[in-house]
């Protein structure tokens, strides 16, 4: 049974002032999330700046956030790490918490050979019962995992069950889709390819849209599941400069700028993490607004 079917929101991490996790500001966005349709909520994945939160942050972010939703939606957390025993050991504490599935990155910086990363994953979930969800995002890891082994896993591992592809190639989905007959599912990890990806079988996306358009996020995989195809590409076309204006510079930095925009004072970013651009910051705002987001 699938983790989950739709959009499922990868939420950013908010922050006060002085740089500190702000929790109160989480729950109102997990709140606002919730109430606007999205499918499940990813915490702790890239676009929550996992990589500088501290593991104790880490791991509070993905409690906080499994008693705040109460299995209201599926909750999956960013278990990831370069180093193997870090992903088990976050892993481990996430499934105690009771989160319903796993986001694991591959190995980043040190990177893996395929032999490696079927050594990670199967040792990742060895170590827990909980599904996990493949993340393949080679532009971010230098690491790539080819469709020959992301269904040797899904065939070989029982847990591992699904795959965030943000290739962007999807010529490699369709390979994935082809050589896996059904064994493992696959969410789009890139918003401008959800239409695509469904096309080929996939089961919806894990979206960094969805922070500022969950309803509408969540509707284009609505609308295609129920077999109104060109309503979705509609939509998912008319998103399209808004997803092209937050990636204008290095994910979170935008989204975060425009969750800010919205008026739902999120906070900064943390180094190397830094501000957007005032040119982009226009440029955002002007794509915010033409598509119906309230800019305060």
């Amino acid at each position: 049974m699938a983790i989950f079917k739709g959009a499922g929101v990868a939420i950013i991490t908010p922050f006060h002032e002085d740089g500190s996790v702000n929790y109160e500001k989480l729950g109102e966005l997990i709140e606002f999330q919730i109430a606007n349709k999205t499918d499940a909520i990813i915490i702790c994945g890239t676009t929550g700046e996992a990589s500088t939160l501290t593991h104790e942050e880490h791991l509070e972010c993905i409690k906080y956030t499994i008693d705040k939703v109460a299995k209201r939606v599926p909750v999956v957390a960013g278990t990831g790490s370069n180093c193997t025993e870090t992903a088990i050991y976050l892993s481990q504490e996430a499934e105690k918490y009771g989160a319903d599935a796993l986001l694991v990155v591959t190995p980043y910086y040190n990177k893996a050979t395929q032999k490696g990363l079927i050594a990670h994953y199967t040792a990742v979930a060895d170590s827990v019962k909980l599904p996990i969800i493949m993340y393949n995002v080679p532009s971010r890891t230098g690491c790539n995992i080819q469709p020959e082994t992301a269904v040797a896993l899904a065939k070989n591992v029982e847990n591992i069950v699904a795959i965030k592809e943000a290739t962007g190639n999807i010529s490699q989905v369709a390979k994935l889709m082809q050589l896996a007959d059904g064994c493992i599912d696959v969410y789009s990890g890139n918003d401008d390819q959800i239409v695509p990806i469904l096309s080929l079988g996939g089961l919806g996306v894990i979206s960094v849209l969805s922070n500022v358009a969950p309803e509408e996020t969540h509707n284009i995989v609505e609308l295609y599941m129920n077999g109104r195809v060109k309503e979705s590409a509609q939509l998912q076309l008319r998103a399209l400069p808004l997803i092209d204006q937050l990636f204008c510079e290095v994910n979170p930095i935008p989204v975060k700028a425009a969750v800010n925009l919205m008026g739902m004072e999120v906070g900064p970013l943390r180094m190397p993490m830094t501000e957007i651009e005032e040119a982009h910051k226009e440029s955002l705002k002007k794509a915010m607004e033409e598509f119906g987001i309230n800019v305060k």
